[in-house]
């Protein structure tokens, strides 16, 4: 009879049935022995990632292994900071993400590169075993989303979206009263957030030797190098590299607790229509302004814009009152809806006050996060979408269901995008 050995995956379940004492252990300054750590790699080091990092270092449960980005400079600073951290050189940094991914000992990773890369390298982590917790946007197209959506269900991975929102007590119980039915029948959601920003050419040079160009730009059409186009809050709004700039940036946060309350995660709108307002020259090209109206086969409206038309945040509203929810912000009308209890026998949406948490929880325990991928797809084809329709000028109708355009054959090519070729 051959030996078994327990994988790495049947040893964490296995550690599941001890959570309670990894919780313990966390107030008693005890460390979980490391064959019961789940062990992560981090893809990007800018500063989206070092906001991720250090709180998933002080877990107790957790050892990061692996740091990478394709600047040289930030995945050493990152690798360095990690090791000093935990008092001993345990984490390698790493320039391409494959090399990183093809680790049999890391457990989960945490995407954090431009939005251009999100896709592939979900896609490659899934392929090896890899659970994922993977910033927002999900992706730059509709397309690479539902092969993302694929990609974690055939492989059985854990995925969490990085739209944070859902781990936070007001933006739950926000929904919760609007799935209750506290406002009545709703009619319109407003959603608003904070549009793009024009920018010029750049300075093209060479770029310096500690970044590999190549592999920054990876699936994007090819450029020339410049120090802006590299930058964040630069390159986010080229649509080379986005869905929309802040249309799927900021926007995703927004539209996902619009979803979420509406329980429409596993469905959406069935048409679309809005206009935008773009920058006359220089590299970026997304809107500016925007609005559009997203409507529902119930009939609610989505009315999606930028703040010159709307106070930042969501604001549910129905036949007989009003919700209104963003970052440190909630009111009601009437005022007493603030006050009210959702019933025992209510709907109740999951419970999270720790996003990176919500992730490790699922990857010991199995079931999805917070943020699944199905509630990713959809949030994301909402922001797509209105980008599509924003470009074309015209209405877009689409049957959530089937995933799929309603006769517009030029809307549905922009459904997905040629990728370059950038192997090394």
């Amino acid at each position: 009879m051959g030996a078994w050995r327990m994988t790495r995956r049947e040893l964490l379940h296995r550690g599941a049935a001890a959570g309670l004492g990894i919780s313990a252990a966390r107030w008693c300054g005890a460390r979980p022995a490391p064959s019961n750590r789940i062990t992560v790699g981090f893809i990007g080091a800018g500063n989206i990632a070092n906001s991720h990092v250090w709180p998933v270092v002080a877990q107790p449960d957790v050892q990061v292994l692996a740091v990478c980005d394709v600047q040289d400079q930030r995945a050493k600073a990152m690798t360095d900071g990690v090791n000093a951290r935990y008092g001993s050189a345990v984490c390698r940094a790493y320039r391409d993400f494959r090399e990183m991914l093809a680790r049999p000992d890391i457990d989960a990773v945490f995407v954090c590169t431009p939005d251009h890369w999100h896709a592939l390298q979900v896609m490659e982590a899934a392929r090896h075993g890899k659970h994922c917790y993977s910033e927002k946007p999900l992706s730059r197209t509709v397309a690479d989303a539902i092969a993302m959506r694929e990609a974690v269900r055939r492989h059985g991975i854990v995925f969490q979206h990085g739209t944070q929102q859902r781990s936070d007590h007001w933006f739950r119980f926000a929904c919760e009263l609007v799935r209750n039915g506290a406002i009545g029948k709703v009619h319109t959601v407003r959603v608003a957030v904070v549009g793009n920003e024009a920018r010029g050419w750049g300075h093209p040079t060479d770029p310096p030797p500690d970044v590999d160009w190549n592999m920054w730009l990876g699936p994007a059409p090819w450029a020339p190098y410049s120090p802006e186009r590299i930058q964040n809050l630069h390159w986010f709004f080229i649509e080379d590299y986005s869905a929309g700039g802040y249309i799927s940036g900021w926007g995703i946060h927004h539209v996902d607790i619009a979803q979420w309350g509406l329980g429409m995660d596993g469905s959406g709108p069935v048409s679309f229509e809005g206009t935008g307002v773009f920058a006359p020259d220089g590299m970026a090209d997304t809107p500016i302004t925007w609005h559009v109206e997203c409507e529902y086969a119930s009939g609610t409206r989505m009315i999606f814009t930028t703040l010159n038309e709307a106070d930042f945040g969501i604001t549910f509203e129905g036949s007989e009152g009003a919700v209104f929810v963003d970052r440190g912000r909630f009111w009601t009308k009437p005022d007493t809806l603030a006050r009210e209890r959702i019933p025992v026998d209510g709907v109740h949406l999951p419970r999270s006050d720790n996003h990176h948490r919500s992730f490790l929880n699922a990857i010991r325990a199995g079931g999805d996060p917070v943020a699944p991928i199905e509630a990713a797809v959809r949030s994301q084809t909402i922001c797509s979408l209105s980008d599509i329709a924003i470009r074309l000028g015209r209405k877009i109708r689409w049957d959530p269901a089937a995933e799929r355009v309603i006769g517009d054959a030029e809307a549905a090519r922009l459904l997905a995008r040629a990728n370059r070729t950038w192997q090394g």
